[in-house]
């Protein structure tokens, strides 16, 4: 996988921050993991909007 060059920095609530850091604990990922792959689903649901036009 190619290394990423651009770096994102935004804000949480504190109940959507430790809602994070939850579900990294139970999967054993990390945090950037974890929302590159939210960001990618993201392609698949921008698809279907686009299909059902």
């Amino acid at each position: 996988m190619p290394k990423p060059e651009i770096y994102i920095t935004f804000r949480l609530t504190q109940p959507e921050k430790d809602l994070l850091r939850e579900y990294c604990e139970q999967t054993g990922r990390n945090q950037t993991d974890v929302l590159r792959e939210l960001i990618r689903g993201l392609k698949r649901r921008i698809k279907r909007t686009n299909e059902e036009v």
